[in-house]
């Protein structure tokens, strides 16, 4: 089989793309499903210039928190705006 992976469906922090796995029925009976990852797109600012990424979840949390401590320490360069 070969895979497909279309444009846009990886998250632009760490890579995470769709995943391959299997609908198990109460017989079972497996078929084939794909795990899709929750990508959001999201305004980063990162050293001074803004971007428009494509973030999972996990990396959005991970940026938001980074800002809440730049605001408490004032030499951290990562904002986000949702």
């Amino acid at each position: 089989m070969i895979s497909y992976l279309p444009m846009g469906m990886k998250c632009e922090n760490c890579g995470k793309g769709i995943m391959y796995g299997h609908n198990v029925s109460h017989s079972k009976r497996r078929t084939r499903r794909i795990f899709k990852p929750n990508l959001h797109m999201a305004r980063v600012m990162v050293n001074g210039i803004s971007r428009r990424m494509k973030l999972c979840t996990k990396c959005l949390r991970m940026f938001k928190s980074k800002t809440k401590e730049s605001v408490k320490s004032p030499e951290a360069t990562i904002s986000i705006t949702v």
